[in-house]
This record gives C-alpha cells, sequence and structure tokens, in this order.
C-alpha cells in the first residue's frame, strides 16, 4: 500500500532511484510523508541529524521521530499550507532544528507532505563561540594612544591637538578622511584620553553588516525576535559599550532605519532592542569614521540631515599622505621595525634614493599602502642584505625626475571638485583592472564591497 502510494508521487522504480538520489544529495534532512502521515521517504542527512534509522521512520507515524514540540507534517496536511521556521527538537538525542514544511498536491488532490529540516545546534555552539571570540577581540581592540600616532608635520600636529579637545568632552566626534589615514587609530586613541579610558571601546565596521544584521548588532535583539535569535535576547554594541565608546567606522554605509535609531540613540540616550517594545538608557559615547561625501550624501537624501548634524558636533579631518610627505621617512622607519623582527630581520637600513622615491608618489591608499610597500620590500630582502634599495620596492612607476625648467600645472577647480575626480577615475581604473568585478576591485582598493557599491552609485559609474 505504501509503495503504491510512492508510485503515485514518484513514478516508476527508475526515477524513485533518481529521486531518492536527489534528496541524498542535500546536506538538510528531508522526509516525505503520505496523505495520512506515515512516513514514506528519507534521506541520509535525516538520519544523521535525527539519529533515527529508517525502519525506524518509514511507514510509521509523522510524530514519531519527535521529542519536543507538534507535527509539522500533520498541521500542514490539516491546513493545505506551508509552514515555515518552527523550532523544534527531534530524535533520542533531542536535536535541535527548525523545520519547514509544504504540503504536495497533484492534480487538486493533497497527496503527503514534504518536509526540510535545518540542524541548528552545532549552528549554535558555532555561534556562541564566535560570540566569546568577538567579545574578546573588542575589548583587546582598544589598545592605541595618540603616542603611537607617528608624524612630525605640523597638519599632524594640529589634528593631534585638536583630538586631545575633543578627547576631553563628551560630545559626539566625527573622523574624517580617506582610506587608509589613520581614524581607527585617533578613535583609540581619544577613548584612551578620555574619562571612559577604563570603560569598554567597541568597533563596529557599519560597511560590513548586512542591512538586517546592523539593527540587531547595533542594538540587541529580544528572545524570538527572528529565526535563529539567541534564546533569551542578545546585548547589542550599544548596551556592551555603557560607559565607554562606541566607534561607528564607515558611518556612511548605515542604511536609513538604523539611521533612524542611532539618532534616536544618541539624542534621547535610549535603545530599543529588536523585537522589544521597551527602551533602556544607555551611556555611550560615540565616535564615528567616514570617507564619504556627507554633505553630498545629505543633499542626495543618503544620509539624514539630522544625525548629520548630531554626528557632527566635533568633526576632525585627517590629511591625506600625499599632503604630509614630510612625514615619510618616519612612518618608514617605524614600520621597519615593526615588520624587521616578524620577516627575521635584525638592523634593516634605506637609501636616499628610497625616500625620495616614496616622496614622488600620491599614496592614494596612504599609509596603509606605505605600509604595505615597506612589508613587501622587507619580503623581497635577500637572507644577506640589510639595506632596502629602490629596486626591493613594489609600487606603481613615478619618474625619477622633473624637467628643470617645468612649471605647474595650473589647479582646475576647488580642492573637493579635484578630490572627486580624482576618486572617480581611480574607481573606473580599478573597475577595468578587476573586468568589472566589484569583489575584486574592492579587494585591490582595500574597501568593503559595500563602500565600493555606494562609491560606484555616488560617481555614478553603475
Amino acid at each position: 500500500m505504501t509503495e503504491d502510494r510512492f508510485k503515485s508521487l514518484a513514478g516508476d522504480h527508475e526515477n524513485k532511484l533518481l529521486l531518492q538520489t536527489i534528496i541524498d544529495s542535500l546536506s538538510d534532512a528531508v522526509s516525505v510523508v503520505d496523505e495520512n502521515g506515515i512516513g514514506i521517504m528519507v534521506n541520509r542527512a535525516y538520519t544523521r541529524i535525527t539519529g533515527l534509522a529508517e525502519d525506524e521512520v518509514l511507514k510509521k507515524p509523522a510524530t514519531v521521530d519527535i521529542a519536543e514540540g507538534e507535527s509539522v507534517h500533520m498541521r500542514v496536511l490539516q491546513t493545505r499550507k506551508p509552514i515555515k521556521g518552527v523550532r523544534m527538537k527531534v530524535g533520542p538525542f533531542r536535536r535541535e532544528v527548525i523545520v519547514s514544511c509544504a504540503p504536495l498536491i497533484i492534480k487538486g488532490e493533497l497527496k503527503g507532505s514534504v518536509g526540510v529540516i535545518h540542524d541548528i545546534s552545532e549552528l549554535r555552539r558555532v555561534m556562541e563561540e564566535l560570540e566569546r571570540t568577538r567579545r574578546l577581540v573588542r575589548k583587546l581592540q582598544a589598545r592605541y594612544t595618540f603616542d603611537d600616532i607617528i608624524g612630525n608635520s605640523e597638519q599632524i600636529h594640529q589634528v593631534i591637538e585638536r583630538a586631545r579637545q575633543a578627547a576631553v568632552t563628551p560630545a559626539c566626534v566625527l573622523l574624517r578622511g580617506e582610506c587608509g589615514t589613520g581614524k581607527e587609530l585617533f578613535a583609540h586613541a581619544i577613548h584612551h584620553e578620555s574619562d571612559r579610558s577604563d570603560k569598554p571601546f567597541v568597533r563596529v565596521n557599519c560597511a560590513s553588516l548586512t542591512d538586517t544584521l546592523l539593527e540587531s548588532e547595533l542594538f540587541g535583539y529580544a528572545d524570538g525576535a527572528f529565526t535563529g535569535a539567541k534564546k533569551g535576547g542578545r546585548k547589542g554594541y550599544f548596551e556592551e559599550a555603557s560607559g565607554g565608546t562606541l566607534f561607528l567606522d564607515e558611518i556612511g554605509a548605515m542604511n536609513a532605519d538604523a539611521q533612524a535609531r542611532l539618532l534616536r540613540a544618541i539624542q534621547e540616550g535610549e535603545i530599543m532592542r529588536v523585537g522589544e517594545s521597551k527602551t533602556r538608557s544607555i551611556d555611550v559615547r560615540v565616535i564615528a569614521a567616514t570617507n564619504a561625501d556627507l554633505e553630498q550624501m545629505v543633499e542626495q537624501d543618503h544620509f539624514r540631515k539630522d544625525l548629520y548634524y548630531r554626528l557632527n558636533v566635533f568633526p576632525i579631518e585627517l590629511p591625506p599622505l600625499r599632503e604630509i610627505k614630510s612625514d615619510i621617512p618616519l612612518l618608514v622607519n617605524y614600520f621597519i621595525s615593526s615588520y624587521a623582527e616578524k620577516y627575521g630581520r635584525t638592523v634593516v637600513e634605506t637609501t636616499p634614493a628610497v625616500y625620495r622615491r616614496l616622496k614622488q608618489y600620491d599614496w592614494p591608499g596612504n599609509m596603509r599602502e606605505l605600509q604595505n610597500v615597506i612589508a613587501r620590500a622587507l619580503i623581497n630582502l635577500d637572507r644577506d642584505e640589510m639595506i632596502i634599495e629602490e629596486r626591493h620596492l613594489v609600487m606603481p612607476f613615478v619618474s625619477d625626475s622633473v624637467p628643470a625648467n617645468s612649471s605647474p600645472e595650473p589647479i582646475d577647480g576647488s580642492l573637493k571638485e579635484m578630490r572627486q575626480a580624482w576618486e572617480k577615475d581611480v574607481l573606473r581604473k580599478a573597475m577595468e583592472q578587476a573586468a568589472g568585478n566589484k569583489a575584486e576591485a574592492a579587494r585591490v582598493l582595500d574597501i568593503s564591497i559595500r563602500s565600493l557599491y555606494n562609491k560606484l552609485h555616488q560617481h555614478k559609474l553603475i
């Protein structure tokens, strides 16, 4: 009788084998019951996840595998409607799973139900371990002070002085600057100089989180707020940073809903977890950072004007490396000392020609790019070499000299306009180099894929 029912679903013996092979190839567990709720097919993943053998399930009622919860198969057979995301425990080991089920209707007749079971017990263990690691890593991040900022140029001295002024106030700080100019370093230093230095410092890269994750990560979530939510809910970054500092990197990548909630958190000093109706008071100092043109984003309605004014209480503009080339020797010596031991070097020097070459380049990647160039130069040294020469440098070609009688090109437009034009040109070249592959272009530019999309939209390149 059961075989006859199966034939009505799967056809002849050859089709049955094909169907069994297909569902056996799936990593999620699959179970099929007939219109009476009797098991007629399961796959290998099902027996592995539930701990039940085929003969313990086939020709048995759909409830036989349930350790805790109600049969989703039976509910589907009763309602003839699909059901998704039901949490329960199955099998002798009471494995935690999420079950989704759909009716099998052929020519208008209900012939059974098919269920897909996702094992979340291992995922939960991994997530909890990741959570412990993430909390530890975030606490270890607040380790830099103003003494760690390398530079002797007038611009750097001015920026440090302004940052020190900001540190002793509770005001929001907005760090502006291109990628690689040291915004995170300054955020750490401001925290250490403040009266919150003994409290948590929590860093969040807004561009690295999807729109759906960003709100739950920032503000936390309640028990059962969504499928896979941690039992009992979880604190968000705002609550983790209580009494301390929350550093929001790449703030321009934040979506509209998260912007509204962030504005409330700053303005009212309270947050609401996702899935909760009650508010929670917070005491957090916010430092934001961006390389985006927030003013233009405000004009284009991509960034809230009221949030912009809340964040821009104490703006600090970090200079790009091309404007402080006099600091290059100091930075080079610092990077050499940092990497020498790592790469098995005791004493490494550089020739004057190296400094000249480095100062000829405009460093679109700023300090981060210089750091990578020096690291590669140390790697390129032979074991018996202790002096970095021009041939060890791996960087774009720069002309060795400038004609004596040459005059500088006239300035065409404002600094902002020229910077925008330069950035657009760099983006276009990166996309060409990556043959249109956005992930590869983001890697080449050392920015997140989300930041790349934002910039391409901003410059109307997509």
